[in-house]
């Protein structure tokens, strides 16, 4: 599957604890933030499938928009293989006590989609994942069908957030606006920080009622 870029904004040290990650990819990252800009390709998931609604794909993308662009990138493509997180999950399960850059070294053997293989560095995130199938299948659904409005939802998310005052340049994550784009890059490339947060916090009132 060809590589599909999200456009990210940042988070304000008093919402967010961080946790230190190798970057998963630096190729795929540095390709990553050099297409930040460009237009999403065309969806080409099965036209069958059910449109989700703004208000869904708001929930849905809430608890990652915040995320770093060539994490969310990552994890958006990764959820379209759910049984290859699966697969995943429990291979990293199976080799306690390795390091990040030890864990991409021995993936780069297994058949999985790199996006999976990249999400072994972060062992939480893969497991959210896993843990949350529910949740992964709709994602990756979503980002076939709707990529656009998906991406559209990211910026939109991040929005509300920044206008709640809660986006904010931190130590170890740098926010750039790029004409309307709101973008978030490690500040060491080498180094990504995966921020923790409240959405019932940081995005500010809550405006669907029904998709909490």
């Amino acid at each position: 599957m060809s590589s599909r870029i999200l456009l990210l904004s940042a988070i304000t040290v008093a919402l967010f604890t961080q946790f230190p990650a190798l970057a998963a990819d630096k190729q795929a990252a540095a390709k990553a933030t050099a297409q930040l800009s460009k237009p999403a390709a065309p969806a080409t998931a099965t036209k069958a499938k059910k449109l989700f609604s703004q208000a869904e794909l708001d929930q849905m993308l809430a608890p990652v928009a915040l995320y770093p662009d060539t994490v969310l990138s990552h994890m958006l493509i990764a959820a379209t293989y759910p049984l290859e997180i699966i697969k995943a999950t429990r291979w990293l399960s199976g080799k306690p006590g390795m390091t990040s850059e030890q864990a991409l070294k021995a993936a780069e053997n297994e058949s999985w989609d790199p996006s999976v293989r990249a999400l072994v560095a972060f062992p939480p995130l893969l497991t959210k994942m896993n843990n949350e199938l529910d949740w992964t299948q709709k994602l990756g659904d979503a980002f076939l069908i709707q990529e656009k409005q998906v991406m559209a939802t990211v910026q939109n998310l991040r929005e509300k957030a920044y206008t709640a005052g809660n986006l904010k340049n931190q130590e170890h994550l740098r926010v750039e606006r790029k004409e309307k784009v709101i973008v978030i890059e490690p500040a060491r490339p080498e180094v990504i920080y995966v921020p923790v947060y409240d959405t019932r916090v940081v995005y500010g009132d809550w405006w669907w009622r029904s998709y909490p």
